[in-house]
């Protein structure tokens, strides 16, 4: 099997297709907002806003694992995984552990202090791969946003 790799700009268009993808897997396939030139511009430009591995099978992308930096008050620079893709027609094949070793390895060069990420509490597959690399899934913490609509709300109450 292949290794994971840095994706490129020419990737961006099936990297969209899987995120879109893991939308309707996690009941939320109207909330995908972004296009592929945001993906290109925010990956791609002058100051890339993330990093994202890619993994082939027969020359097509299976599987992402897209990263950017975070600052932890406690610990320092830190390594937010926003999304681990594996397309479901591959999963159980051993994609997510090539993409997850990828980005572990990476935290490592960069020498950060953590690998963040989120799981859905209902997406039991998942937390057991978490946990079985060693991650701790921390049950007891709650993911907080404010969206577009919220954060306009927010600013025309003060």
């Amino acid at each position: 099997m292949n290794q994971p790799r840095l994706a490129n700009i020419q990737d961006m268009p099936r990297v969209l297709e899987l995120i879109k993808e893991l939308a309707i897997f996690e009941k939320e396939a109207d909330a995908v907002e972004i296009s592929i030139s945001d993906l290109e511009n925010d990956g791609f430009g002058v100051y890339p806003k993330f990093t994202c591995f890619v993994l082939e099978i027969d020359a097509i992308i299976q599987g992402i694992a897209l990263v950017y930096p975070r600052y932890s008050t406690w610990k320092g620079e830190v390594l937010h995984l926003e999304d681990l893709i594996v397309s479901e027609t591959c999963r159980g094949k051993g994609l997510g552990t090539l993409l997850l070793d990828a980005v572990v390895k990476h935290a490592k060069q960069l020498g950060v202090k953590r690998v963040c990420w989120e799981v859905l509490d209902w997406n039991e597959p998942a937390i057991k791969f978490y946990e079985s690399k060693g991650a701790n899934v921390m049950r007891d913490w709650n993911v907080v946003q404010l969206d577009e609509n919220g954060i306009t709300n927010y600013l025309n109450q003060i």
